[in-house]
């Protein structure tokens, strides 16, 4: 039975038992993109100059982050990721204490986020290092990227919609042990904080890299990062996939949908340790190949069940909707790039109406692909 068909019934709030194949394509949780702009300047050896940040907020570039998000809302989207360089954050200083003019600015965009409804990633985009030096590993100490982490958390400790992403990709990381000592840590403090039940991200090495979670020894070393109490509640893998010929998401052509080497094995160790993951970058050029192959991948992350039920849909009906081990995608990018960006989600606006790029309007976007628990 196609999900399309099913969620008829759902709206209804129907008591018939609707019985669904196991086989059939559940809805992901999530379907966002990358709100960029407070991480340039950043490199991937975590050299961020606050100065070189482009927020995506009118009153301060002139680029209308808000309305981009009001817009892939109304397109189905339910979460954003907003990437911000630790350096901003302190105006520059290696230190966990955050600048109050400098924060101030990036939580607007995050409460214009929110004002949307969506979900917010707060993405702290350094690479696991801080002007090269690796966090926990020769960099700043695990006390330090806390306290970070503690200050961050205490603010929006009562926003259930805000999701904590603890590092983008992480790279070269010598011992992959430590490094999940370092995400215990910020873990930790999150909790501590008073962000009891949000989601946190834990990104593995290999620029979070989801063809090599397993094989890298991240999947296992991250599998022991535990809540203070003990538990693995809403603990998320996070996991990125570009799907141009050498993963770098650098190229407009795309060359392959991922399955095979990235989400069959990804997919199997979540549902062996009865773990979840969350795609928070992919994407590709706006061309026919990343259409269909972008799409082949969301189809096929739609597919791979736990055999549980998807909570929110069993408990109002006794419609069977299966829930999925990878949780849904976040495609690279909009926010300040320009709309001639290889790898542009920007949409292009004329008047009071928004544009999408093709593969938003091809693939990406839940209007179109229907997989996606707001708009399935």
């Amino acid at each position: 039975m196609a999900i399309k068909f099913l969620y008829s019934f759902v709206a209804a709030v129907s008591t018939t038992a609707v019985l669904v194949d196991a086989k059939a394509s559940a809805p992901l949780r999530f379907a966002g993109v990358n709100i960029a702009g407070f991480d340039f300047g950043c490199g991937t050896d975590g050299t961020c100059v606050a100065s070189g940040a482009v927020p995506p907020i009118h009153k301060l570039s002139g680029i209308d982050g808000l309305g981009q998000m009001q817009h892939f809302v109304h397109d189905g989207y339910n979460v954003f990721r907003l990437p911000v360089g630790w350096q901003y954050l302190t105006n520059d200083k290696m230190t966990g204490v955050l600048d109050e003019t400098q924060f101030a600015k990036y939580n607007t965009l995050v409460s214009d986020c929110l004002s949307t409804g969506a979900y917010c990633e707060i993405d702290i985009h350094n690479y696991a290092r801080y002007n090269g030096q690796i966090i926990g590993q020769g960099g700043p100490s695990n006390k330090i990227f806390a306290e970070l982490w503690s200050n961050i958390a205490s603010h929006w400790k009562n926003e259930t919609k805000v999701i904590f992403g603890v590092m983008n990709e992480p790279h070269d990381i010598p011992n992959i042990t430590a490094w999940a000592a370092s995400v215990q840590s910020a873990v930790t403090a999150i909790r501590e904080a008073g962000a009891k039940t949000q989601m946190i991200l834990l990104p593995g090495t290999d620029y979070a890299s989801a063809k090599t979670f397993v094989s890298s020894g991240s999947a296992n070393a991250l599998a022991k990062v535990k809540n203070p109490d003990g538990t693995f509640t809403n603990l998320i893998m996070d996991v990125h996939r570009y799907l141009d010929y050498d993963g770098s998401g650098t190229n407009a052509e795309c060359v392959t949908n991922g399955i095979e080497d990235s989400w069959t094995p990804l997919a199997t160790w979540l549902r062996a340790n009865g773990r979840k993951a969350l795609n928070t970058e992919t994407g590709g050029g706006n061309v026919e190949s990343c259409v269909n192959y972008v799409s082949q991948q969301i189809s096929y992350q739609a597919s791979q069940s736990d055999g549980t039920c998807f909570t929110p849909y069993c408990a109002l009906t006794r419609i069977h909707v299966l829930s999925v081990v990878i949780l849904g995608y976040i495609g690279w990018a909009a926010g300040s790039f320009a709309t001639n960006y290889v790898l542009s989600q920007v949409p292009s606006h004329s008047g009071t109406s928004w544009n999408d790029t093709l593969l938003v309007s091809m693939a990406m976007s839940p209007k179109i692909n229907k997989l996606i628990a707001t708009v399935a």
